[in-house]
């Protein structure tokens, strides 16, 4: 049987500290290997690796999506809706200001979704969303 293949992003942070802070501390996610200018966590299953290029990061363009303005250079994960709802919470309750606070979107759609951005020290956007029905993830 041939394994899932897993999700390797690489992307841009203005400083090491605080990328393990951000993404391992508040997020969970274990640090893997490191160097002085990159490290690598272990995000849901994926490999995402903060490298430290302050002259790359910052928040992008947006595009109109459900009367919103949604990042369009953004990543994240799908999450059941109880750790979706759990993940919520923690970061309300860590102050962080959300760019799409989180709620329902297409609601009574077949793309029925919860969903939140925010963006993490450097700037990057991150949507976490949790679908309805996760056979609907594709749906037309």
């Amino acid at each position: 049987m041939t394994p899932t293949p897993l999700f390797h992003l690489a992307f841009p942070v203005n400083d090491i500290a605080q990328a393990r802070a951000f993404y391992g501390d508040l997020l969970g996610c274990h640090e893997g290997r490191s160097a002085e200018k990159w490290v690598d966590f272990n995000f849901y299953g994926h490999q995402l690796v903060a490298h430290l290029a302050p002259g790359e990061t910052g928040l992008s363009a947006t595009n109109p999506v459900d009367e919103h303005d949604v990042p369009s250079r953004h990543f994240g994960v799908i999450l059941s809706l109880p750790e979706w709802e759990a993940l919520a919470a923690k970061l309300k309750a860590a102050g962080i200001k959300f760019i799409i606070e989180p709620h329902i979107r297409f609601k009574g759609e077949v793309g029925e979704q919860a969903t939140m951005f925010f963006l993490d020290p450097s700037g990057n956007a991150l949507e976490f969303k949790s679908f309805a029905n996760m056979d609907y993830i594709f749906a037309k």
